[in-house]
Protein backbone atom coordinates (compact mmCIF):
# COMPACT_ATOMS: atom_id res chain seq x y z
CA UNK A 1 0.00 0.00 0.00
CA UNK A 2 1.16 3.96 -0.01
CA UNK A 3 3.18 5.16 2.45
CA UNK A 4 1.84 5.37 6.08
CA UNK A 5 4.54 8.28 6.77
CA UNK A 6 2.17 11.17 7.95
CA UNK A 7 -0.90 9.30 8.57
CA UNK A 8 -3.04 9.90 11.98
CA UNK A 9 -2.00 6.87 13.83
CA UNK A 10 -5.64 6.70 15.35
CA UNK A 11 -7.66 7.16 11.33
CA UNK A 12 -4.95 5.51 9.32
CA UNK A 13 -7.61 5.22 6.32
CA UNK A 14 -8.40 8.67 6.39
CA UNK A 15 -7.77 8.76 2.57
CA UNK A 16 -8.89 5.31 1.78
CA UNK A 17 -11.88 4.09 0.08
CA UNK A 18 -13.63 0.56 0.56
CA UNK A 19 -16.25 -1.68 -0.74
CA UNK A 20 -17.84 -4.00 2.15
CA UNK A 21 -20.35 -6.49 -0.18
CA UNK A 22 -23.38 -8.12 1.59
CA UNK A 23 -22.28 -5.79 4.48
CA UNK A 24 -25.84 -5.97 6.22
CA UNK A 25 -24.79 -8.20 9.59
CA UNK A 26 -22.29 -10.53 10.36
CA UNK A 27 -18.44 -10.33 9.92
CA UNK A 28 -18.88 -7.78 6.66
CA UNK A 29 -20.87 -5.04 8.82
CA UNK A 30 -17.79 -5.64 11.35
CA UNK A 31 -15.08 -5.08 9.04
CA UNK A 32 -17.52 -2.01 7.65
CA UNK A 33 -17.24 -0.44 11.32
CA UNK A 34 -13.89 -1.22 11.86
CA UNK A 35 -12.77 0.17 8.44
CA UNK A 36 -14.78 3.13 9.42
CA UNK A 37 -13.20 3.32 12.69
CA UNK A 38 -9.67 3.12 10.89
CA UNK A 39 -11.45 6.48 8.73
CA UNK A 40 -12.31 4.99 5.75
CA UNK A 41 -15.01 5.90 3.10
CA UNK A 42 -17.03 3.07 3.41
CA UNK A 43 -19.19 2.02 0.97
CA UNK A 44 -21.58 -0.92 2.28
CA UNK A 45 -24.03 -3.24 -0.35
CA UNK A 46 -26.87 -5.93 0.36
CA UNK A 47 -29.99 -7.05 -0.08
CA UNK A 48 -32.15 -6.13 3.08
CA UNK A 49 -33.22 -2.55 3.88
CA UNK A 50 -35.41 -0.05 6.22
CA UNK A 51 -38.03 -0.45 3.05
CA UNK A 52 -37.37 -4.66 2.04
CA UNK A 53 -35.88 -7.71 3.33
CA UNK A 54 -34.01 -10.31 1.53
CA UNK A 55 -35.09 -14.08 1.33
CA UNK A 56 -32.88 -14.55 4.52
CA UNK A 57 -36.22 -13.21 6.54
CA UNK A 58 -34.18 -10.98 8.86
CA UNK A 59 -35.50 -7.10 9.03
CA UNK A 60 -33.65 -6.45 12.24
CA UNK A 61 -30.74 -5.46 10.46
CA UNK A 62 -30.41 -3.00 7.56
CA UNK A 63 -27.57 -1.91 4.87
CA UNK A 64 -28.77 1.93 5.85
CA UNK A 65 -27.84 0.68 9.74
CA UNK A 66 -24.75 -0.43 9.08
CA UNK A 67 -23.59 2.61 7.14
CA UNK A 68 -24.71 4.60 9.93
CA UNK A 69 -22.61 2.48 12.11
CA UNK A 70 -19.62 3.33 9.94
CA UNK A 71 -20.26 6.66 10.50
CA UNK A 72 -20.49 7.33 14.06
CA UNK A 73 -17.40 4.75 14.33
CA UNK A 74 -15.64 7.62 12.52
CA UNK A 75 -15.11 6.78 8.90
CA UNK A 76 -17.96 8.01 6.14
CA UNK A 77 -20.46 5.11 5.16
CA UNK A 78 -22.32 4.68 2.36
CA UNK A 79 -25.39 2.94 1.63
CA UNK A 80 -25.71 0.81 -1.45
CA UNK A 81 -28.94 -1.64 -1.37
CA UNK A 82 -27.55 -4.35 -4.04
CA UNK A 83 -27.98 -7.78 -5.21
CA UNK A 84 -24.69 -9.15 -6.01
CA UNK A 85 -26.24 -11.94 -8.03
CA UNK A 86 -27.55 -8.65 -10.35
CA UNK A 87 -24.40 -7.97 -13.05
CA UNK A 88 -26.08 -4.68 -13.90
CA UNK A 89 -26.78 -3.61 -10.46
CA UNK A 90 -23.20 -4.45 -9.43
CA UNK A 91 -21.66 -2.81 -12.48
CA UNK A 92 -23.80 -0.06 -11.27
CA UNK A 93 -22.22 0.11 -7.82
CA UNK A 94 -18.74 0.31 -8.78
CA UNK A 95 -19.14 3.04 -11.46
CA UNK A 96 -20.66 4.64 -8.35
CA UNK A 97 -18.01 4.07 -6.47
CA UNK A 98 -15.53 5.24 -9.44
CA UNK A 99 -18.00 8.22 -10.14
CA UNK A 100 -17.95 9.34 -6.36
CA UNK A 101 -14.89 8.55 -4.53
CA UNK A 102 -12.18 8.06 -7.60
CA UNK A 103 -10.40 5.23 -6.61
CA UNK A 104 -10.88 1.51 -4.38
CA UNK A 105 -8.28 0.71 -2.04
CA UNK A 106 -10.35 -2.31 0.09
CA UNK A 107 -12.51 -4.78 -1.75
CA UNK A 108 -14.72 -7.25 0.97
CA UNK A 109 -16.60 -9.69 -0.95
CA UNK A 110 -18.55 -11.31 1.87
CA UNK A 111 -21.85 -11.91 0.23
CA UNK A 112 -23.62 -15.22 1.73
CA UNK A 113 -26.71 -15.29 2.64
CA UNK A 114 -27.30 -19.03 2.55
CA UNK A 115 -27.72 -20.39 6.26
CA UNK A 116 -31.80 -20.49 5.59
CA UNK A 117 -31.50 -23.16 2.93
CA UNK A 118 -29.75 -25.92 5.42
CA UNK A 119 -31.83 -27.50 7.62
CA UNK A 120 -29.68 -26.80 11.12
CA UNK A 121 -28.40 -29.70 11.65
CA UNK A 122 -30.28 -32.21 9.86
CA UNK A 123 -28.89 -31.09 6.27
CA UNK A 124 -25.52 -31.91 7.83
CA UNK A 125 -24.51 -35.64 7.14
CA UNK A 126 -27.05 -36.13 4.69
CA UNK A 127 -25.47 -37.80 1.26
CA UNK A 128 -25.62 -34.89 -1.69
CA UNK A 129 -28.34 -36.75 -3.51
CA UNK A 130 -31.11 -36.62 -0.45
CA UNK A 131 -30.92 -33.28 -0.30
CA UNK A 132 -32.57 -30.15 -2.01
CA UNK A 133 -30.87 -29.78 -5.25
CA UNK A 134 -32.98 -26.25 -5.95
CA UNK A 135 -31.73 -24.93 -2.31
CA UNK A 136 -27.90 -26.35 -2.87
CA UNK A 137 -27.93 -24.62 -6.34
CA UNK A 138 -29.26 -21.12 -4.38
CA UNK A 139 -26.39 -21.85 -2.06
CA UNK A 140 -23.75 -21.59 -4.60
CA UNK A 141 -25.33 -18.92 -6.29
CA UNK A 142 -25.49 -16.81 -3.70
CA UNK A 143 -22.17 -17.86 -2.00
CA UNK A 144 -19.89 -18.47 -5.86
CA UNK A 145 -21.52 -16.79 -8.41
CA UNK A 146 -22.33 -13.82 -6.49
CA UNK A 147 -18.39 -13.62 -5.70
CA UNK A 148 -17.17 -13.80 -9.07
CA UNK A 149 -20.08 -11.06 -10.56
CA UNK A 150 -18.49 -8.58 -7.58
CA UNK A 151 -15.13 -9.16 -8.73
CA UNK A 152 -15.43 -8.70 -12.10
CA UNK A 153 -16.68 -5.41 -11.76
CA UNK A 154 -14.80 -4.12 -8.80
CA UNK A 155 -11.32 -5.58 -9.64
CA UNK A 156 -10.54 -3.17 -12.56
CA UNK A 157 -11.27 0.07 -9.84
CA UNK A 158 -9.39 -1.84 -7.08
CA UNK A 159 -6.12 -2.49 -9.64
CA UNK A 160 -5.99 0.64 -10.96
CA UNK A 161 -3.15 1.50 -8.80
CA UNK A 162 -0.90 -0.46 -6.83
CA UNK A 163 -1.78 -1.30 -3.00
CA UNK A 164 -5.00 -2.62 -3.19
CA UNK A 165 -6.62 -5.30 -1.06
CA UNK A 166 -9.06 -7.97 -1.53
CA UNK A 167 -10.70 -9.75 1.09
CA UNK A 168 -12.43 -12.81 0.30
CA UNK A 169 -14.58 -14.23 3.57
CA UNK A 170 -15.48 -17.42 3.91
CA UNK A 171 -16.02 -20.09 6.60
CA UNK A 172 -13.19 -22.15 7.54
CA UNK A 173 -9.43 -21.93 7.08
CA UNK A 174 -7.89 -23.51 4.03
CA UNK A 175 -6.32 -26.62 6.36
CA UNK A 176 -9.43 -26.91 7.97
CA UNK A 177 -11.01 -27.31 4.84
CA UNK A 178 -9.17 -30.38 3.93
CA UNK A 179 -11.95 -32.32 5.58
CA UNK A 180 -15.24 -32.31 4.54
CA UNK A 181 -18.19 -29.91 5.94
CA UNK A 182 -20.69 -32.69 5.99
CA UNK A 183 -22.84 -30.76 3.39
CA UNK A 184 -21.79 -31.08 -0.17
CA UNK A 185 -23.28 -27.34 -1.49
CA UNK A 186 -22.05 -25.75 1.97
CA UNK A 187 -18.70 -27.60 1.31
CA UNK A 188 -18.56 -26.35 -2.04
CA UNK A 189 -19.31 -23.07 -1.58
CA UNK A 190 -16.62 -22.23 1.65
CA UNK A 191 -13.59 -23.73 -0.19
CA UNK A 192 -14.54 -21.68 -3.43
CA UNK A 193 -13.35 -17.91 -1.93
CA UNK A 194 -9.76 -20.13 -0.96
CA UNK A 195 -9.31 -21.42 -4.28
CA UNK A 196 -10.26 -18.18 -5.69
CA UNK A 197 -8.00 -16.27 -3.98
CA UNK A 198 -5.14 -18.28 -4.61
CA UNK A 199 -5.28 -17.64 -8.27
CA UNK A 200 -6.30 -14.57 -7.75
CA UNK A 201 -3.17 -13.76 -5.24
CA UNK A 202 -1.16 -14.67 -8.94
CA UNK A 203 -2.97 -12.30 -10.94
CA UNK A 204 -2.92 -9.52 -8.67
CA UNK A 205 0.55 -9.94 -6.97
CA UNK A 206 1.79 -8.56 -10.87
CA UNK A 207 -0.05 -5.24 -10.33
CA UNK A 208 1.33 -4.47 -6.53
CA UNK A 209 -2.31 -5.53 -5.42
CA UNK A 210 -3.05 -8.56 -2.54
CA UNK A 211 -5.74 -11.17 -2.38
CA UNK A 212 -6.27 -13.26 0.96
CA UNK A 213 -9.14 -14.94 2.12
CA UNK A 214 -10.44 -14.68 5.95
CA UNK A 215 -12.65 -16.65 7.85
CA UNK A 216 -13.97 -15.51 11.42
CA UNK A 217 -14.34 -18.74 13.96
CA UNK A 218 -17.15 -19.65 15.80
CA UNK A 219 -18.94 -16.42 15.70
CA UNK A 220 -21.60 -14.72 17.54
CA UNK A 221 -23.59 -13.16 14.66
CA UNK A 222 -26.91 -11.44 15.33
CA UNK A 223 -28.95 -14.67 13.93
CA UNK A 224 -26.52 -17.10 16.19
CA UNK A 225 -27.28 -15.08 19.15
CA UNK A 226 -30.79 -14.13 19.12
CA UNK A 227 -32.11 -17.37 16.66
CA UNK A 228 -30.10 -20.56 18.13
CA UNK A 229 -28.58 -20.02 21.33
CA UNK A 230 -31.87 -17.02 22.24
CA UNK A 231 -28.96 -15.51 24.24
CA UNK A 232 -27.49 -11.85 23.54
CA UNK A 233 -23.91 -10.35 23.46
CA UNK A 234 -23.91 -9.68 27.09
CA UNK A 235 -24.80 -13.32 28.62
CA UNK A 236 -23.64 -15.29 25.10
CA UNK A 237 -21.63 -17.73 27.85
CA UNK A 238 -24.81 -18.84 28.51
CA UNK A 239 -25.16 -20.59 25.23
CA UNK A 240 -22.54 -22.95 26.27
CA UNK A 241 -25.48 -25.15 28.25
CA UNK A 242 -26.41 -25.73 24.69
CA UNK A 243 -23.02 -26.27 23.11
CA UNK A 244 -19.99 -26.70 25.06
CA UNK A 245 -17.62 -25.86 21.80
CA UNK A 246 -19.63 -22.19 21.90
CA UNK A 247 -17.27 -21.25 24.55
CA UNK A 248 -14.67 -20.81 21.59
CA UNK A 249 -16.71 -18.65 20.02
CA UNK A 250 -16.01 -14.95 19.30
CA UNK A 251 -18.12 -11.70 18.56
CA UNK A 252 -17.88 -9.99 15.02
CA UNK A 253 -15.29 -7.40 16.21
CA UNK A 254 -12.86 -9.57 16.11
CA UNK A 255 -12.62 -10.39 12.26
CA UNK A 256 -13.28 -6.49 11.83
CA UNK A 257 -10.11 -5.93 13.88
CA UNK A 258 -8.47 -8.71 11.90
CA UNK A 259 -9.56 -6.69 8.37
CA UNK A 260 -8.58 -3.39 9.72
CA UNK A 261 -5.33 -4.81 10.90
CA UNK A 262 -4.74 -6.10 7.17
CA UNK A 263 -5.84 -2.89 5.63
CA UNK A 264 -3.41 -0.82 7.26
CA UNK A 265 -0.18 -3.24 7.29
CA UNK A 266 2.32 -1.52 5.08
CA UNK A 267 3.44 -5.40 4.50
CA UNK A 268 0.38 -6.74 3.55
CA UNK A 269 1.68 -8.52 0.53
CA UNK A 270 3.18 -10.91 2.93
CA UNK A 271 -0.21 -12.47 3.36
CA UNK A 272 -0.91 -12.47 -0.74
CA UNK A 273 -3.18 -15.92 -1.63
CA UNK A 274 -3.24 -16.93 1.69
CA UNK A 275 -6.07 -18.64 3.74
CA UNK A 276 -6.23 -16.36 6.76
CA UNK A 277 -8.36 -16.74 10.10
CA UNK A 278 -9.47 -13.56 12.69
CA UNK A 279 -7.13 -15.81 15.38
CA UNK A 280 -4.17 -16.27 13.39
CA UNK A 281 -4.01 -12.81 12.91
CA UNK A 282 -5.14 -11.62 16.26
CA UNK A 283 -1.84 -13.22 17.55
CA UNK A 284 0.07 -11.81 14.47
CA UNK A 285 -1.21 -8.38 15.28
CA UNK A 286 -1.78 -7.98 18.79
CA UNK A 287 -5.42 -7.28 19.12
CA UNK A 288 -7.80 -8.95 20.77
CA UNK A 289 -11.70 -9.72 21.31
CA UNK A 290 -14.24 -7.52 22.92
CA UNK A 291 -13.09 -9.70 26.38
CA UNK A 292 -9.58 -9.02 26.10
CA UNK A 293 -9.33 -12.68 24.57
CA UNK A 294 -7.57 -13.83 21.54
CA UNK A 295 -10.10 -16.84 20.72
CA UNK A 296 -8.31 -19.33 17.88
CA UNK A 297 -11.21 -21.56 17.08
CA UNK A 298 -9.79 -23.56 14.19
CA UNK A 299 -7.30 -25.47 15.59
CA UNK A 300 -9.79 -25.64 18.45
CA UNK A 301 -12.36 -27.49 16.27
CA UNK A 302 -9.63 -29.31 14.85
CA UNK A 303 -8.83 -31.48 17.88
CA UNK A 304 -12.45 -31.49 18.00
CA UNK A 305 -13.09 -32.83 14.74
CA UNK A 306 -10.05 -35.36 15.19
CA UNK A 307 -12.17 -36.86 18.60
CA UNK A 308 -9.95 -35.28 21.20
CA UNK A 309 -11.25 -33.19 24.28
CA UNK A 310 -8.97 -29.62 23.77
CA UNK A 311 -9.04 -27.11 26.79
CA UNK A 312 -10.71 -23.89 25.31
CA UNK A 313 -8.32 -21.95 27.55
CA UNK A 314 -5.51 -23.42 25.28
CA UNK A 315 -6.99 -21.42 22.68
CA UNK A 316 -8.45 -18.45 24.19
Amino acid sequence: MDSERGRDPDRPQADRVALVAGATRGASRAIAVELGRAGATVYVSGRTTRHRASEVGRTTETIEETAELVTAAGGTGVAVPTDHLDQAAVRALTERVAREAGRLDVLVDGVWGGDHLMDHPGDFGRPMWELDLDKGLRMLRLGVESHLITLRYALPLLTARPGGLLIELTDGTAGFMRRYRDHLYFDLAKSAPIRMVFGLGKELAGLGCTAVSLTPGYLRSEAMLDTYFEVTEENWRDGTARDPHFAISESPALVGRAARALATDPEVARWNGQSLSSGQLARAYGFTDTDGSQPDAWPYMTEVVEGREPDVADYR
